[in-house]
């Protein structure tokens, strides 16, 4: 099996860590500690065809394969790792279900300003009340002619507090739990609709979640994405199509611990020697190393199976498993081989070690994961 990049998918691996490398590293520490969303270089995202890697050409998209994808998530990652939830929401989250389920006009009014940069998209499907049972939301859309009227409130909005278009998954009907979510695409200047403040994060701090608050908001039938009642389908289908990207960031968290505890154990003096000498910081290294190459090519194989329209539902759910317990891994160790200094603001380590623990939670947890793959594993043919 062939593990090499084409050349189209190595210029835009090449791409991305230039672009990474010389203007969103550098900011990284500041916008993590003033936890300012990098509006400036998300927009120089888009100028680069990186906020709308899949769409096709004719709405404003780099018409690009996941297999490119999956590098580039994972060499702007390497370099921020809010940069890398900004960008995956938007192009996974966002772009991707408009693309697959919006009218002609819909892609048409939103995909080319998303794509570009000049506006960003994002997903709100938890609430409250409910996280990993997605089909337990609340939020209602009740029928009022040629509107529906929505009330409720939805959690953990990333893109939120910066978005100007939000894809809202919502009740129209509580006879069905599954059937009757549908879903829309709501405006940010949409009266009843309120944006929260933005949440004070442990990690990924540049990037904006908050909560939506909806009081009556009116947004019109034409807003609906796909069909009434297909709510849970893209949802399911959204989230399902985005955790190689997901596991990608991951790939570049993990390797950014990677490369600056290979540093430090090069410069790092004890004992009259580096610190590279010892043979339990290269056990470290070594371990953090392969497990990196591990989850790099499992998030690229899933990428490349969705890429040959061969199922991938399996391999995304393990990439994401195993690549976001890498990067936690790969973040603990970097912090140890560090030591003291570590743990303090001057080094990258305690970012890092920060920004890696959602990656097991957010767009489905660790034991989410499990489920779906012991699903597959038990029903081999769904």
């Amino acid at each position: 099996m062939d593990f090499r990049l084409t050349d189209e998918q190595e210029l835009i691996r090449r791409t991305a860590r230039e672009f990474a490398e010389t203007r969103i590293a550098p900011i990284a520490a500041a916008i993590d500690q003033e936890e300012r969303f990098p509006v400036e270089t998300v927009r120089e995202l888009g100028a680069l065809g990186l906020m709308g890697m899949n769409l096709p050409p004719e709405y404003g998209g780099a018409g690009a394969d996941f297999v490119s994808h999956a590098v580039a998530m994972e060499e702007i990652s390497r370099g921020c790792a809010a940069h890398g939830v900004i960008m995956s929401v938007n192009n996974s989250l966002v772009c991707w279900p408009i693309s697959a389920y919006g009218t002609d006009e819909q892609k048409r009014n939103y995909l080319p300003d998303l794509a570009s940069g000049r506006k960003l998209g994002a997903f709100s499907l938890s609430e409250p009340g409910s996280g990993s049972d997605a089909a337990g939301l609340q939020t209602t859309a009740a029928d009022d002619g040629d509107a529906l009227v929505l009330n409720g409130t939805k959690a953990w909005v990333s893109n939120g507090g910066q978005a100007d278009v939000y894809v809202v998954f919502v009740r129209t009907s509580k006879s069905h739990k599954h059937r009757g979510i549908s879903c829309l695409l709501v405006e940010r200047d949409t009266p009843g609709l309120t944006v929260g403040a933005k949440e004070k994060t442990m990690g990924i701090r540049a990037s904006s979640t908050v909560q939506l608050s909806f009081a009556d908001a009116r947004v019109p039938k034409r807003c609906l994405l796909g069909v009434e009642g297909q709510g849970f389908e893209i949802a399911m289908k959204t989230l399902d199509g985005g955790r190689f990207g997901i596991a990608a960031q991951a790939v570049g968290v993990a390797q950014a611990c990677l490369d600056e505890a290979l540093a430090y154990a090069a410069e790092r003096q004890a004992f009259d020697q580096p610190i590279g000498h010892f043979q339990a910081i290269r056990f470290m290294l070594a371990d953090m190393a392969t497990n990196i190459q591990a989850a790099r090519w499992l998030t690229l194989h899933a990428a490349f199976c969705r890429d040959r329209n061969e199922p991938f539902t399996k391999w995304g759910s393990m990439a994401k498993l195993f690549a976001s317990r890498t990067a936690v891994q790969c973040a603990d160790a970097n912090l140890q081989i560090h030591g003291g200094v570590g743990y303090t603001r001057d080094f990258a380590a305690e970012r890092h070690y920060r920004d890696a623990k959602i990656l097991e939670i957010y767009e489905g947890t660790s034991q989410i994961q499990h489920v779906v793959i012991a699903d597959h594993l038990m029903h081999p043919s769904r």
